[in-house]
């Protein structure tokens, strides 16, 4: 993995600061030097920059920022991982102005296809509708969950209704249309694309836990991939693996944007 900070590799007290737990980022996918939803990524990190900080984020630079990271680790291909945070925050006198920092991370690319049991529980992340660092209580409860035998935790709020699993989003079919909850969450990148560009009948609306009993299929889906859920709570879906099929076709003819000087590139094999 390489850090750079602003555009600068990494030094030490650039780091300091994210001890203090207090910043938002968003993780994504790079193919040949582009992003599927990079507009998407960069108006989630400009939002989030505004609710935080109460100061606006040159999204140009950034996507400048990330292109040059690439380089420097010598990587058409990578997973990125894309921090605001400020090394001026002071959490004594959180409401002083601060200018922000841009944290960007180049690892290794990862494409998430493997089919997963999920379990739930009643569980809601602080400020849902915000990628933030405060990524504690998630990790915890998808512990728990596999110490129990199974892959990942979805969350339900304290009413019962099914909100996301703990780093990605879901979607239910209900035999006429695939459905996705309305309960307070993080709305992805991937789940905003496959809304878009879903061929068929589509709602979001309150979805119960209970509900679930009668569904036949559900994947899961985030910036790193789309996977069928083979089962939710023991509820066997035998239908998961063909859906999760066609939503990765749905994907694999989206754009891709580029990093670079074009503002666009086609979609691998479009």
């Amino acid at each position: 993995m390489t850090l750079t900070c602003n555009g600068q590799p990494a030094q030490v007290e650039d780091l300091l600061p994210a001890l203090v737990n207090y910043g938002h980022f968003t993780s994504l996918q790079v193919r040949d030097h582009a992003v599927q939803g990079l507009d998407l990524h960069l108006a989630r990190l400009s939002q989030a920059t505004r609710e935080l900080f109460g100061s606006e984020l040159d999204t140009t630079q950034v996507r400048r920022w990330m292109a040059q990271a690439l380089q420097q680790a010598a990587l058409s291909d990578a997973s990125l991982r894309v921090t605001v945070y400020s090394r001026g925050f002071d959490f004594r006198n959180p409401l002083a102005a601060v200018p922000v920092d841009v944290l960007v991370a180049v690892s290794a690319p990862v494409a998430l296809t493997a089919p997963r049991r999920v379990r739930s529980v009643a569980w809601q992340r602080e400020l849902p509708q915000i990628k933030h660092v405060g990524t504690f209580g998630l990790f915890a409860e998808r512990r728990a969950a596999m110490a129990e035998g199974f892959d990942d935790v979805l969350f339900v709020t304290a009413d019962g209704d099914v909100s996301e699993g703990s780093t990605w989003n879901l979607a239910v079919h209900d035999g006429e249309r695939l459905l996705w909850p309305q309960a307070p969450a993080l709305r992805g990148t991937s789940e905003a694309l496959l809304k878009q560009h879903w061929p068929g009948a589509q709602q979001t609306r309150p979805l119960a836990l209970a509900e679930l009993d009668s569904v036949k299929a559900a994947f899961a889906c985030n910036a790193s991939g789309l996977w069928a859920l083979e089962a939710i709570d023991g509820h066997v879906l035998p239908g998961s693996q063909a859906l999760a099929e066609q939503g990765r076709a749905v994907l694999a003819g989206v754009a891709w944007q580029g990093l670079g000087s074009d503002p666009f590139c086609a979609a691998k094999g479009i």
